[in-house]
């Protein structure tokens, strides 16, 4: 699995021009699959995702995650399937995807990602698995993390 994390003060997803996602301060996260990703891989990826230390502690230091950020309020969430963060781009000019789950797999598994975030964090926002979606964000930093399982 692979997760593309921003750390940002707002951000957003909209399909046909209706923002079904959004949140203030929070992480952004763009989620691609891979054929072999499993629950183990899931699993890791939303521990490591809620705890990497991304945002300022009082001496300005990245010390504090997702769930301690904001006074212990916590931070916002927004997830987002990303079929092209899986993609091959080593050679040539135009990437080959058969390095990533296909879409009935990546969609099961951005199900189940989304209820163990949910498990363990609360519910966040999501994107449409498929659809044409249109991401907005402010990135705060900027801080732009690449997570991989």
């Amino acid at each position: 699995m692979i997760c593309l994390l921003q750390r940002v003060t707002q951000g957003s997803v909209s399909v046909s021009d209706e923002i079904i996602g959004q949140i203030s301060s929070g992480l952004v996260v763009l989620c691609g699959f891979q054929p072999h990703d499993s629950t183990e891989s899931l699993e890791k990826m939303a521990h490591k995702l809620l705890h990497y230390r991304v945002f300022s502690d009082e001496d300005d230091k990245m010390n504090l995650n997702l769930q301690q950020a904001f006074n212990g309020q916590g931070g916002e969430l927004l997830l987002v399937p990303q079929f092209t963060l899986a993609a091959d781009t080593k050679k040539g000019l135009r990437p080959s995807f058969h390095t990533s789950a296909s879409p009935d797999l990546a969609h099961d598994l951005f199900k189940q990602f989304v209820t163990l975030i949910t498990e363990k964090f609360g519910s966040p926002q999501t994107g449409k698995f498929g659809a044409n979606m249109q991401v907005s964000l402010i990135n705060d930093g900027p801080v732009t993390f690449w997570l991989e399982t």
